[in-house]
């Protein structure tokens, strides 16, 4: 079977490996190197780190649909193209050349969450189940015709990071059981449902905490926005990333929004509806700190309030 991958987050790299052993890929296509961190070093994809790895060709086009791309996709006389977090999307030229289709591994439960951030958004609206899909692509938004699906229940805790990285491995799984289920004649394309929810690229301004709400959303927040772009709130006009929490209750406390409850034991909360505790937070300029450790180092007295 004749494989080319095309992928740059982390969320493919397992997909990567488990088609460079089972296969082996021909070439993979990936994104630019970035500026990345605060010495803004121009860094790899992860993606093109494993292809080097293993010995694979790499292209880092602007744009997949290159004629220089196309002469070298055409070339190989590719089976499959398999897409994973790949961040561009693919003209017709390109989805017309693989024998069998271009293949993308999603990680939602199509047409439920169709977009560049399904993992966090899943999380944000609370959701208790996700899963992976492979689909054929076409020129929409994770529109094409669906092959096989695989539910994965979501941890009450789970973030985004942690809950990505078990799709990625069932991802892997799939893939491969897709091209075979499609060469073999077993997986056969079926129409995907026109209606479906939408999960947007996330921005800063999503993570922002608005305490009015439920514990439990204000909870789903952060898990879905770990590790990016991370949920924030702000103290005496600071700002304070907040990077884990519990649940203390759901009933409601006579206190305003964003009130810290006097404790010195943990850091609680109270929202519009419950009481959350923070387990891990970042004040500005500082490291991750507990919840405790918080309150006896910035809590200077009582009435504190995150805004």
């Amino acid at each position: 079977m004749r494989v080319a991958f095309a992928g740059t987050g982390a969320f493919g790299v397992p997909a990567l490996r488990r088609l460079a052993a089972t296969y082996g890929v021909l070439l993979v296509i990936t994104q630019p190197d970035r500026p990345a961190g605060r010495g803004l070093k121009l860094t790899p994809p992860p993606t093109k780190e494993v292809a080097e790895e293993l010995g694979i060709p790499v292209v880092q086009p602007r744009t997949i649909n290159a004629p220089p791309v196309l002469d070298r996709l055409r070339a190989l006389q590719l089976d499959f193209l398999v897409v994973a977090a790949f961040g561009q999307f693919l003209r017709a030229p390109v989805l017309n050349l693989p024998r069998r289709g271009c293949v993308n591994i999603h990680a939602s439960l199509l047409p439920r969450y169709r977009g560049a951030a399904p993992v966090a958004w899943t999380i944000i609206r609370g959701e208790r189940e996700t899963g992976v899909t492979t689909f054929v692509l076409d020129e929409g938004m994770d529109t094409g015709p669906l092959l096989l699906q695989r539910s994965v229940p979501i941890g009450p805790d789970e973030t985004a990071g942690e809950l990505e990285r078990r799709l990625a491995q069932v991802g892997a799984e799939l893939i491969v059981e897709t091209l075979e289920g499609i060469a073999n004649g077993e997986v056969v394309p079926r129409p995907q449902p026109a209606e479906g929810t939408l999960a947007p690229k996330l921005h800063k301004e999503d993570g922002r905490i608005r305490w009015e709400g439920e514990a439990r959303r204000i909870h789903d927040l952060v898990r879905g926005t770990n590790p990016w772009p991370g949920a924030h709130t702000t103290l005496r006009d600071r700002l304070v990333k907040v990077h884990r929490t519990r649940i203390a209750t759901e009933e409601p406390v006579d206190l305003p929004p964003g009130a810290i409850l006097p404790r010195r034991d943990r850091l609680l909360v109270a929202t519009g509806m419950g009481v959350l505790e923070i387990i891990e937070l970042q004040p500005a300029g500082c490291r991750s700190i507990s919840g405790p450790e918080f309150v006896c180092g910035y809590c200077r007295a009582p009435g504190e309030r995150f805004d």
